[in-house]
Parts: C-alpha cells; structure tokens; sequence
C-alpha cells in the first residue's frame, strides 16, 4: 500500500456527523406519518455521538450557517432537531429554522444568515416565545418558583428535589418522547443573566425517560449522549426545569 492510499484509507476511517440531503429526505419520508413527538425524539438520536461544539457562540453563528450538523452544542441540538422533525424536506427544514431559530425571522442570502444578532439566544426566550411548544411544566409534577431575571420576578419550575422524589418513589413521570426539557439555573451561578442553563430532548421507551443532550463544556470537549433522565437530575447542578411540547 503507497503512501496516497494510506492516507485515503485514514480519510475513509473518519467517521463524519454531516447528514446529506438526500439522507435527510429519506428519513424525513419514512418519519412523515409518525407523532410530532416521536420525530423529534428520533432525530434528536441520530445526533448521538456527534462531537460537541466548543465555539462560545456557537459555530454556526460564527459561521452564520443554518446547516452546521459536524459539532452541536445544547441550543443547536434543539433547534437542528426539531427544524428536521417539522420539515417534510431538507429546504423547508431550512424555511422553519428561520422562523424558530429567531425572535422575528431570519435572513438568509447565498446560505448566510445575515441577522444572527436577532436569533434565541436565552433558553427562556424560546420557550416564551410559543415558538419551542407549549409550556407544560404545570403539567408535568408540582411546581414551585424561583427568582428570575431580565423582567421577570419569579419563574416556575419543578425543582430538583420534586423530581428526584418522583423517580424514587416511582411516581408516574408524564414526560412524553419529543417533549424539551429546559434546565434552570440557581440564581447565584448565573453569568450573564441566564435563567435557563442547558436544554434537552426527551425520549421514552415505556416507563424509562431519556435525555439526550449535548453533553460537553465550551471551554472542553463532549458529545451528544443519551442517558437516562433520573440519572442526570440526580446529580445535575441546576435547581429545576421547565418543559414544553410541540401539539
């Protein structure tokens, strides 16, 4: 074996995250008939594995790109999820990821975003928005509040210790796949006034709850795992979460 074709070899060996278009459509067709709910649980899957991004802003601001499927952080994995389960084809997951991903709508010329400035970048924001689901978090267990921020007093929640007794006493959890679970922050380790710090995506396979989150830090490394959900919150440093589902 020559040097060239070691070296294709290596190249082959690499695994790559990206999903072409003509893999999005396939999967978009075979999904098309399935609960909201379970498609974006199901795509939120095919992101397992897929490395971290470490960019502070997130690479594909960076990059001002609506497709940047290679490395995914917390923000990107539920938007990039749930643009796929919506669309019905790769351009019209394009389409609703500039009505989502924004607070207004995106601009997009010769595949760059032109007003990343106005997109989501507060977790809260999304779910406020009515954009990411409706709120259920009232729903879901007994809440109780916490101190917000940016205009708002006080914020719901279902706080930690809720949910840990919950799992322990094998209550009945009534989180569904596709549901996006928002993590809130105590108000003491906010940075930059942030209420929600982390966001994932639930799956349920009968009576064990998933999250498959991207999993990693901005200044590190990580990738997008999918673990069990009592497992997380029993040793997750945030105070709560909220939760939103799409109809």
């Amino acid at each position: 074996m020559n040097r060239f074709t070691a070296f294709i070899c290596l190249i082959l060996t690499i695994p790559s995250f990206a999903f072409t278009d003509s893999d999005i459509a396939s999967h978009q067709r075979e999904m098309a008939t399935r609960p909201v709910g379970e498609r974006i649980a199901y795509w939120a899957g095919r992101f397992v594995g897929v490395p971290y991004d470490p960019d502070p802003l997130g690479e594909y601001v960076t990059k001002r790109a609506i497709v940047a499927d290679d490395r995914v952080d917390c923000m990107y994995l539920t938007f990039r999820t749930v643009e796929l389960a919506l669309g019905r084809s790769p351009k019209e997951s394009v389409e609703i990821a500039l009505d989502k991903r924004f607070k207004d709508r995106g601009i997009l010329e010769k595949g760059v975003v032109l007003n990343y400035d106005d997109r989501f970048q507060y977790g809260e924001d999304m779910l406020d928005s009515g954009k990411w689901g409706k709120e259920i978090t009232d729903e879901i267990g007994p809440v109780s509040f916490i101190k917000g921020s940016r205009g708002r007093e006080l914020v719901r929640m279902i706080s930690k210790e809720t949910l840990i007794k919950m799992f322990r006493e094998k209550k009945k959890v009534p989180l569904n796949s596709g549901d996006i679970i928002f993590f809130v922050k105590a108000p003491e380790k906010r940075v930059i006034d942030e209420i929600v710090g982390h966001i994932g995506i639930i799956k349920r396979k009968g009576n064990d709850i998933y999250l498959i989150h991207a999993s990693g830090r901005k200044n590190g490394d990580g990738r997008v795992k999918k673990v069990l959900l009592r497992d997380y919150v029993l040793s997750m440093p945030f105070s709560g979460v909220r939760v939103g589902r799409f109809p």
